[in-house]
């Protein structure tokens, strides 16, 4: 039987693009995945603590939709 989960817990692991790549990291170990597909390694840069994802991304040529669409497959997880 799968455990149900409520709506605090889930607003607890709810990735937003105002969050460093360490806080995703920490809240969703999982996430590598998905950020690797997207083209990011940024969990092993020196900046990954201190920039939001979506500083990263940018900072790496994605678009703004893009940065959405990862945020979002990271939080179906």
């Amino acid at each position: 039987m799968k455990k149900q989960i409520s709506k605090k817990e889930k607003q607890k692991t709810l990735i937003t693009k105002d969050m460093t790549i360490i806080e995703i990291l920490d809240k969703k170990p999982e996430s590598i995945e998905v950020l690797m597909e997207f083209g990011l390694g940024c969990f092993g840069c020196a900046f990954s603590g201190m920039e939001t994802i979506e500083e990263g991304a940018l900072g790496h040529g994605m678009s703004i939709e893009l940065v959405g669409k990862m945020i979002e497959e990271i939080n179906k997880l």
